[in-house]
Order: C-alpha cells, then structure tokens, then sequence
C-alpha cells in the first residue's frame, strides 16, 4: 500500500480491544481522530471510548473486508493476532507496524534468529520439537534453563523452568508437546526495556530506559530512569534502534534486556520485542511530554512525533486482581496518577489498571 501521511480527520483501525487500545483510541481522539475497533471479544475495554467497534472473528473475512473500507490506517494492539488475518488487511489499507514484523515476533524462535543475526546478544538458545530434542538442548544449554513454546506467550504462560532432577519429557508434555524453544537461564542483575517510536519517515526516538520489576511473571512496577551508567543506557537504546530500522518498523515498539553482570564488566542481552505499545511504557502517560500511546498514532499516521522527554523520575505499578481495590486510597496520594481499564471483573493475574507515582 502506498505509505502516505494522513489528515488530523482521519480514521484509525485498531485490531484488539483490550486495555492497550484503549488507551490508544483515548490518545487518537485528543489529535481529532476516531477509532474503529475490531476484535472477537464481548465486553472489551476499549468499545467504550471508540467511535465505532466491530465484534467478529479474526477469520471472518467479510467482517474484515468492511472494517478495512470504513477506515485509513490499521495498527493493533497486541501481537496474538492472526498473522494470516494482518496481512489479509494489508491487501486493502495500511497495516503499521507491517504483517511481516507481527509474524517475525509471533515466533520466539525466529524473533531470537534475527536478533542474533544483528549481532545483537541473546540467551543461549536452541530449537525443541520433541522431547528427543529437549534432552539434547539441555545437555548443551545445562539446567536451570527455561523451556518456552514458540507461540503465544506472554506474562509467564506458555512456559516452564528446566531445574536439576525435572522429567524432561514430562516437561515438554506440560506445554502441549507444541514447538518450543529452550532459553538458557541468564543471572540477570536487572530487567530494562526500551520504549521507543519509529515514524513513517524513518525519525527514531526512545523515551528513557525504564527498569522493570515481575511478580510472578507479570510486570509489577517501571522505574524510570533505570539506574544504569549513562554508556549502558546509550547502548541499550542503540540496540533498539539497530532492530526498529532492521524491520523498517513504523509505530512505538518495546525491547526487553536483561543486564548481566559478567568478567568483563556489565552487558545487555535481548529477552524480546514487543511489537506495540508496552505495559513498561505507560509511565509516558503522566511522566513525559509525549505517550507511548499518541506517539504510536502519530507515526502510524505518517504525523511527526513529539518529545519523549521525561518530566522528571516516575514510577509506574501495576492494579493486578484485587490490588485494585485500593483505588480511594490511590486517588488520595499526592503524584499519583490513576487509570482504570473498566473492566468489571477482578481475576489473579489479570490488568485492572496501574497507577504513575510523579515526584511533588
């Protein structure tokens, strides 16, 4: 399709109705821009601040023939979409960031073969397609390691840990004997990402390096900024930028790394790519000039992207389950900058909301 800029009147598709959409549809609306939604699920947060929503399956084609003819640009939201289904809509608008980038991060293995190839670090790593094939990862990879499925994962699921002693067949039967990956267990002294945008004429710019902390493998809280030196700090974002301009990536985009303390001094190793707009980036809606959030639908749009300068040092928690019962209590904090998702149901491990600590 051809890559044009568009109007402030404009119509943004967005594939996935869940919180991240909404705050990106909430972000279209202050540039003057109306949103249509287009995702399989009932309920979902994001129907309730878009112009227009769609509810049908990621296959029906005809659905999302008419999504596509009612819009001018189409992002989405989270990376589980259908590859099959982003680059049925290339055929008829825009799709940014491009299918080929979702298929690339859809798959941890070929996601961690083109980092690699950058000449970027990563885990050890080795392809496992049977339990023969876990048996000989191990024995080159050693224990503990994690034991991943190549597909569809995230915030923990779709993995489990390889410890001294575990069955290893067991353990491939644990994941549904699916394909998989083995990932060496790195020591880490801390988990960093880098948030940044990459717009339709090829400008790059990364708010700063935030510093992350999990609770049962979901994100708890970002720390901005990370406290690294300054050389780390330039060369995680240089790594960001090596992989945005390697995929000709157009729309905000988050590296996950790990830094590794080591003989030789500190280094950075790439974990993952999220193709999107990233929980470890939604300190930008209170903590910078420019959000995560409008910056992705600035550069989907073809617009020039704003500063992500930081105000000042923040801190961003997430409301998992019940935490969000502690909403009075938050709206009562001086610097505390609350959102809600408006979802009605509170579940272990689920995103209720999060809030911004600013320093008053």
């Amino acid at each position: 399709m051809t890559e044009r800029a568009l109007a402030p009147t404009a119509k943004i598709g967005i594939v996935g109705g869940g919180q991240l959409g909404r705050m990106l549809a909430l972000a279209a609306a202050r540039l003057g821009l109306s949103c249509h939604i287009y995702s399989p699920g009932e309920g979902e947060p994001a129907y309730e601040v878009a112009a227009k929503s769609t509810i049908a399956p990621y296959d029906d084609q005809a659905a999302l023939a008419r999504f596509a003819a009612s819009v001018d640009v189409i992002t989405y939201e989270f990376e589980n979409i259908p590859a099959a289904t982003a680059e049925f809509l290339q055929k008829l608008k825009p799709v940014r960031p491009s299918p080929r980038v979702l298929a690339l991060t859809q798959d941890r293995l070929v996601e961690k073969d083109f980092v690699a190839k950058l000449g970027i670090g990563v885990a050890p790593y080795a392809q496992v397609d049977d339990a023969g094939a876990l048996a000989r990862a191990v024995a080159r990879i050693g224990r503990p390691s994690i034991l991943k499925t190549r597909r569809f994962g995230y915030d923990g699921k779709g993995q489990t840990t390889i410890k001294e002693g575990a069955d290893l067949a067991v353990a491939f039967r644990s994941l549904g004997g699916q394909p998989s990956i083995l990932e060496g267990f790195v020591p880490f002294a801390m988990e960093v990402s880098v948030v940044a945008a990459r717009g339709l004429d090829g400008e790059f710019l990364a708010w700063d390096v935030g510093e992350n902390v999990h609770d049962n493998h979901i994100l708890d809280t970002t720390t901005v900024p990370a406290r690294m030196s300054p050389d780390l700090l330039r060369r995680a974002t240089e790594k960001a930028q090596k992989i945005a301009e390697a995929l000709d990536y157009v729309g905000v985009l988050a590296v996950e790394m790990f830094l590794v303390n080591g003989p030789q001094g500190q280094t950075l190793l790439v974990n993952e790519i999220a193709p999107r707009v990233h929980n470890s980036g939604h300190w930008t809606l209170d903590g910078s000039v420019t959000s995560q959030f409008e910056q992705h639908i600035r550069a989907v749009c073809g617009f020039p992207l704003g500063s992500p300068r930081a105000h000042g040092p923040v801190v961003m928690r997430n409301l998992i389950g019940d935490d969000i019962k502690e909403w009075r209590d938050l709206l009562r904090q001086p610097g505390a900058c609350l959102h809600l998702y408006g979802k009605t149901e509170a579940r272990p491990g689920r995103k209720m909301g999060h809030v911004t600590f600013l320093k008053v």
